[in-house]
């Protein structure tokens, strides 16, 4: 069993983003990693929306499931891997993956959840290129073949 001081080394020193949200969406927890990805110190970010992180146009879908999750305590993210993109604090858009769990109160009620992010953005943009270069040398070897 860990000790709250390992459980804390271990949360801090994780490579991804740790961030924890209450039953309403704003945030409680956000760890280093979570400042090295989105620019945003714990400061800026305790106690304030996650909209700080979400693009507008897709607040109106995550805040409709995060209700839904917080009202039924199911998530189909527990164990799924979710790509969407997200804000940096400079206003640069970033591709993230994550995985959530929920958190309950003694008496079982759901509390929050907790998100483990991973940006994959330079991930993201070298599969958009290998995907073009392929598509590149097909259309050079169809056009060999055709002629």
């Amino acid at each position: 069993m860990l000790s709250n001081t390992e459980l804390k080394q271990l949360v801090e020193s994780a490579a991804d983003a740790i961030m924890v949200c209450d039953a309403q969406g704003a945030i409680t927890f956000w760890n280093g990693s979570a400042q090295r990805i989105f620019g945003f110190t714990a400061a800026d970010t305790l106690g304030q929306s996650l909209d700080m992180i979400i693009p507008l146009r897709q607040r109106q879908r995550h805040w409709d499931g995060y209700h839904k999750t917080m009202a039924t305590g199911i998530t189909k993210y527990g164990a799924d891997l979710l790509r969407v993109p997200a804000l940096h604090k400079d206003g640069h858009t970033l591709l993230i993956a994550f995985t959530v769990s929920m958190l309950h109160t003694a008496d079982g009620k759901v509390s929050g959840i907790v998100a483990i992010v991973r940006d994959e953005t330079r991930r993201f943009a070298e599969d958009r290129e290998l995907r073009k270069r392929l598509a590149e040398l097909e259309s050079q070897a169809a056009s060999a073949a055709a002629g």
